[in-house]
């Protein structure tokens, strides 16, 4: 009898409308799949169209070329022999539905559409389909007719069902529902499933991975079964990072891992597995068997086909494995690194600006640039032809081969120390060490001048000079006086962006990078429109603290020296005047608050769904070794006042790599207004009350 059964999944770097390439990239992940004995493949969520469409999604562009797409993948002999799974949007009685299309030998078996829609956070599926609500419930879907000239078949089941193949019962899960506290799963197990199978379009977060992997290992430890998970992976075209993970399990335990991080457009995971091992778990549950006996069935569409093969006793099969976690410095190095490579090589840009401060900020941003250097030579160095064709096209060298990563860096990535009367020669040097050892091309530039035409031709309108508070200057005046600078420098960035390849004598133009932190955000401790305003920012979602960590790791692992120094030094924002040639300036002082605070505001503001009252609630007993209640309400009043005055900041937030779930990313993440009424005055009165009463 068979009982090995070979499976696919695998991990795609889809971008959203890309039908051509994300066509190819199907087609090759099932020639990996079949070429590496598999007998059944699964893709990523939506992966013909790309999961990141958003409203193209309303289109009936986008419904007729995934139908083009399905066409072409029915039609080819590389999708023959081999069940096939995969993602698209479906209209099925003037609805739209997020759909698993599985198909073999040109034949569509199955449309499954997703019950669970992810409606969360960067997600919003509700806005673009509707869930199917009529559990094991199938009915018939009239195929277009581009397709019915291929399969032969008029009508072809839609709904919730499993299939039934010679040897074993398939059941498919989509993302979200992996979940949902009632995942299909569950019911399908129970109802005889043997393999589970998961589509996801899931994206990075920062210390994520583990949650992902217990829920897929998870599923299958209490019912037995195999649980086969596909993702995306990379930068589809908007501010998520689509991490791969691709993995498959068994009775509870990982048996194959995909990695999470990689310049590889197709990753493909194989795995032998005994249906039998799944029997023998699930014999000896008796709760589970009783539970089972009741079950209600689902509708079985019939497969005359196997999985395994008849003489198969002597088929090697796979053995649990452990995990290998990141930890969050790895990820900080690997995540945004990917995310800017995909970023760069689809722009069609020849590199990246970066205005370089000798601060921790941009200093780690300048660090993810190097560790992209990294994973590109490495890449090459494995043998990846595509990373050698898109670096030879960035570079426009037809013959190049990336080996150094310093000599990469000094060809995609100039860094600009703009200095200004208020500059230390610390940051410069700083600033001037760092870009000699990453390898990026350096300028030294000074914006005196161009800071002293915009307020001289203030002066001469107004008849009036603004002066520093230092000199007598009024706070309006001072903050004036560095929100000129902060913009000058902003304009100095693009301008150099656009003309320093000219000015070189080499083609193209480079994408500029912003470099401030999501907890400066969330206090909103930049300036409008100045050096935070760029292209991409790569750590616009990471917080100081795990900033300050990867630093620490890039010292220790790529033996950049010269970030000892920076490190050490206390972040300054240096647009004020030096008192004796010495920083006086600090971020922390100035925001009146600290950057570990910070962290637990976010997170209390956004993960706990806490107002200023709730927060007050939760502070006292976290702080109460170290702080009074009356100093806590006085925190927690100043955090919401400078939130809410500078929340309208975050309507212009530079696109970030989204890394933290306390991310004040105003564009889709966190929506709320950007007028307040900052004087809070009912929220306040009651934290007073309760400081009072305490």
């Amino acid at each position: 009898m068979g009982r090995a059964v070979t499976v696919a999944t695998c991990a795609l770097n889809q971008w959203a409308l890309d039908f051509e390439g994300n066509l190819e990239r199907i087609f090759r992940s099932i020639d990996i799949a079949k070429s590496k004995g598999a007998r059944y493949r699964l893709g990523p969520e939506l992966e013909i169209c790309g999961y990141g469409c958003s409203d193209h999604y309303y289109e009936s562009d986008t419904l007729l070329h995934s139908f083009q797409v399905l066409e072409k993948l029915l039609e080819s002999p590389v999708t023959q022999d081999i069940i096939c799974d995969v993602g698209m949007p479906v209209v099925h009685r003037n609805v739209r539905y997020n759909c698993r299309v599985i198909f073999l030998n040109k034949k569509i078996l199955l449309i499954r559409p997703k019950i669970a829609l992810a409606n969360a956070g960067n997600y919003r599926e509700l806005r673009w389909f509707t869930p199917w609500s009529k559990a094991r419930h199938v009915e018939e879907y009239f195929l277009p007719r581009i397709i019915q000239e291929v399969t032969g078949q008029e009508t072809v089941p839609f709904g919730d069902a499993v299939l039934a193949t010679k040897d074993t019962c398939l059941g498919a899960e989509m993302c979200e529902e992996l979940w949902t506290p009632n995942s299909p799963h569950i019911e399908m197990g129970l109802d005889g499933v043997e393999i589970f199978t998961n589509s996801s379009g899931s994206h990075h977060v920062l210390r994520k991975a583990h949650t992902r992997v217990d829920l897929v290992n998870s599923a299958t430890a209490k019912n037995g079964g195999i649980y086969i998970f596909a993702n995306q992976k990379g930068c589809d075209g908007d501010r998520l990072y689509y991490d791969g993970c691709a993995m498959i399990s068994m009775n509870g335990e990982t048996v194959a891992q995909g990695s999470q991080f990689s310049l590889d457009d197709v990753e493909v995971l194989v795995a032998t597995l005994d249906l039998e091992d799944v029997r023998s778990y699930r014999a000896e549950i008796s709760s589970r068997n009783l539970a089972a006996s009741k079950v209600n069935p689902y509708p079985r569409v019939k497969v005359n086909f196997a999985l395994s093969c008849p003489d198969d006793v002597a088929v090697p099969t796979c053995v649990p494995i452990q995990w290998r976690y990141h930890s969050p410095e790895e990820e900080i190095s690997l995540g945004p690194a990917c995310w800017l490579w995909d970023y760069l090589r689809r722009s069609k840009q020849a590199g990246f600006l970066l205005p370089l401060s000798g601060g921790i900020d941009s200093s780690a941003t300048a660090c993810i640039v190097y560790s992209m250097c990294h994973q590109v030579c490495l890449a090459v160095k494995n043998g990846n032809s595509e990373v050698l064709a898109d670096a030879r096209r960035i570079v426009h060298d037809d013959s190049y081969i990336p080996e150094d990563p310093q000599e990469l860096c000094k060809r995609v990535f100039t860094t600009c120390y703009m200095a200004s009367e208020n500059s230390s020669q610390d940051t410069c040097n700083r600033a001037k060490l760092l870009a000699e050892q990453i390898g990026s091309y350096h300028i030294n530039l000074n914006i005196d001048a161009a800071v002293k035409a915009v307020v001289g031709i203030f002066s001469i309108v107004t008849g009036r000079t603004p002066r520093f508070s230092v000199y007598g200057g009024s706070s309006r005046e001072s903050l004036a006086l560095q929100n000129v600078q902060a913009r000058v420098r902003m304009v100095l960035a693009y301008l150099f962006a656009q003309l320093t390849l000219w000015a070189r004598g080499m083609p193209g133009g480079l994408l500029v990078l912003g470099s401030a932190n999501v907890d400066e955000s969330l206090r909103g401790y930049l300036t409008k429109y100045d050096c935070s305003s760029a292209d991409i920012n790569p750590i616009g979602g990471i917080s100081k603290t795990d900033l300050k960590n990867f630093i620490q790791y890039c010292i220790e692992n790529f033996q950049l020296t010269a970030l000892r120094s920076i490190m050490s030094a206390p972040p300054t924002a240096e647009l004020e005047p030096l008192v004796d040639g010495q920083v006086a300036q600090t971020d922390e002082a100035d925001m009146g608050m600290t950057y570990a605070e910070l962290s637990i505001y976010g997170k209390l503001r956004k993960i706990a769904k806490a107002g200023p009252y709730s927060m007050f609630c939760k502070l006292i007993n976290m702080w109460k070794e170290i702080c009074t209640p009356r100093e806590v309400a006085s925190k927690v009043k100043h955090f919401f006042r400078m939130y809410s005055v500078n929340r309208h900041k975050m309507t212009t937030l530079t696109p970030s790599y989204h890394a933290e779930n306390y991310s004040p990313d105003d564009n889709r993440f966190d929506l709320r207004p950007f007028l307040y009424n900052t004087t809070w005055s009912w929220q306040f009165r009651c934290i007073d009350k309760q400081v009072k009463a305490l």
